[in-house]
């Protein structure tokens, strides 16, 4: 399996919808989940870089598909945040279409991170996203993110319930618990990417089989 070197990824592009993106070649990992769920926190662990996703103060604010580039053909894709209360309906809408359609539509995609708070995991959001992926057969990673707020027992115990809860799926869904701050789970993160690039090496057009 390769190792993929995580601190040298650099922004490629932010796009509306899935018609505005790079052609749809390569291997993606998607990062989703609500708002205040701490994904681009999680992205800037990730890569070891303080701004490489932008953390903005107020939630809601990130309306557009972002694209960081690990290496040639192999992107790590920032999902517009969903669920926070103060935005306006449409744009609601708006977003959950172009999120259903990235996943439901993008062959490049290989993998899903949902970032949930493990204080509050499992919303309704968070359930329908974990469908999506497993009703188009995607792997799904669960990242149960600011574990570092709870004592290790009931960090223990909500970890614990929302595998059971991950269970009913019946998809390929792993389910860790995450902080940026304490740097707890990052490498559980790295090594599931490693794996969904790696079973998935982008096929070149040298491989090709040859056809009239």
């Amino acid at each position: 399996m390769t190792s993929y070197n995580y601190h040298m990824t650099h922004f490629v592009m932010s796009a509306p919808d899935i018609r505005h993106l790079p052609t749809d070649t390569g291997i993606e990992v998607a990062f989703a989940g609500r708002s205040n769920a701490g994904k681009s926190s999680a992205l800037n662990t990730l890569t070891n870089q303080k701004s490489l996703a932008r953390t903005s103060k107020t939630p809601g604010r990130t309306q557009l598909i972002n694209l960081f580039e690990v290496e040639p053909e192999i992107r790590l894709v920032d999902l517009p945040g969903y669920g926070y209360a103060e935005v306006p309906e449409e744009m609601k809408r708006k977003w959950q279409r172009a999120l259903g359609e990235y996943l439901q539509k993008r062959h490049s995609l290989k993998g899903l991170v949902v970032l949930m708070d493990i204080r509050h995991p499992m919303k309704d959001l968070d359930q329908q996203m974990v469908q999506w992926a497993v009703g188009v057969d995607i792997p799904v990673l669960v990242l149960l993110t600011k574990s570092d707020k709870l004592a290790s027992g009931a960090c223990k115990a909500q970890l614990n319930q929302v595998r059971e809860a991950a269970a009913a799926f019946e998809g390929d869904i792993q389910v860790e618990a995450f902080s940026s701050l304490k740097k707890t789970g990052v490498d559980k993160l790295r090594l599931k990417l490693d794996s969904w690039f790696s079973e998935t090496l982008p096929v070149t057009d040298e491989e090709l089989p040859y056809t009239e």
